[in-house]
């Protein structure tokens, strides 16, 4: 049985600390700056903590979470299970440089991961099959250039930047719940492709569901892990500009891809851009931009690749061109081709078969490259 990163009785201090009700980040900081270790915290009288902290003394010493600490414990004890703490040499090196980093950290996976060079993926939840696809290409590329990809496994964007991350290198999810407990459900099986081959991190106690108070909190992780955060989709009012306020609070890159100006998934990456966020057309922008990496793998030539073109047909040459990079429906494309609706279906089954285009609600399409 693999032991914990720490003692158990240092750990069980640590834990003691950041599970007390009422004990936040910002007065656990107080402590620690003042005392030092947790256990030095929990042996200083009343007096000398009320000093620190105020009247917030009394839940420090008569509020018992003993129970909650040694099922903390217990967890830790099982393999690929780990609790580490700020004092941990496992514990992420940048995340060490913002203002409010998390006391602990409950992790899944491989611990080495986290001292490996971060890049967060993050956009909307409801995103758009063409930023589906960038957000897995972009996470593909980058993890084979050596970095982890973070993200906070949302449906969306952040799944597809775990699964691209997935099939060239690795992956650290982000989660606004418990260690123990995996939301939104739907992404439980990558989960635990995650745990296998990844990271996933929390701040929250075991059994912390989902709250909205949580995924801000989250987020600030993802960003402080990370040399830059690409934004892929994002309305105005996503979390994912959260993440982009966060990272470049903590002096990290920021990146924004371009979109529609039509499609209200692309109206927060322009205002990214416009706040002076670096435009990228493709990973190896964000690449040049980072310096001192090379792309692994080179590109292959179009020519040498094997796969059949859609522009070798003028017809679906010229439905692409019509179609543009904006969601475009059946009839706008009837209208623009000079095409029937009966002569234009079975070509674009054969791109959506390509992958291509992608059919949308609303009998619409939409070009993914």
């Amino acid at each position: 049985m693999t032991e914990p990163l720490a003692s158990e009785d240092n750990l069980a201090a640590w834990l003691r600390l950041t599970l007390i009700p009422g004990i936040g980040g910002e007065s656990q900081r107080k402590l620690l700056a003042a005392f030092g270790l947790p256990e030095n915290i929990f042996s200083a009288g009343r007096i000398a903590l009320g000093e620190i902290i105020g009247n917030k003394a009394n839940l420090l010493l008569d509020t018992n979470v003993e129970r909650e600490v040694a099922a903390a414990l217990h967890w830790c004890r099982k393999s690929g299970q780990r609790i580490i703490t700020l004092a941990d040499a496992e514990y992420p090196p940048l995340l060490l440089q913002i203002p409010n980093p998390p006391a602990l950290l409950y992790v899944l996976g491989d611990v080495a991961i986290l001292q490996q060079s971060v890049l967060a993926i993050v956009g909307s939840r409801n995103a758009m099959p063409q930023g589906i696809k960038i957000a897995e290409d972009f996470a593909a590329t980058l993890a084979e250039a050596g970095f982890a990809i973070a993200s906070g496994l949302a449906l969306g964007i952040d799944a597809a930047a775990h699964r691209g991350a997935l099939k060239k290198g690795t992956t650290i999810a982000v989660i606004g719940t418990g260690a123990d407990r995996i939301y939104p459900a739907r992404n439980q099986e990558l989960a635990r492709e995650i745990a296998g081959r990844g990271v996933i991190l929390s701040e929250f106690p075991l059994g912390s569901p989902a709250m909205a108070a949580n995924f801000p909190r989250r987020n600030r992780i993802i960003a402080g892990l990370s040399r830059g955060v690409l934004v892929v989709e994002a309305t105005t009012r996503s979390g994912s500009l959260i993440t982009a306020r966060l990272a470049g609070e903590a002096g990290r890159e920021i990146f924004a891809i371009p979109g529609s100006i039509h499609s209200p998934f692309s109206k927060g990456c322009h205002y990214l851009i416009k706040q002076g966020a670096k435009l990228v057309e493709s990973a190896e922008d964000m690449l040049e931009e980072l310096g001192g990496w090379q792309i692994v793998k080179e590109s292959v030539p179009e020519a040498e690749s094997g796969e059949d073109s859609a522009q070798s047909d003028p017809i679906a040459e010229k439905i692409l061109l019509r179609m543009g990079h904006a969601p475009c429906a059946l009839d706008e494309l009837a209208l623009s081709t000079g095409l029937t609706a009966d002569a234009l279906l079975p070509v674009l089954l054969s791109l959506e078969m390509e992958d291509k285009i992608a059919p949308l609600p609303g009998n619409r399409y939409q070009r993914l490259n």
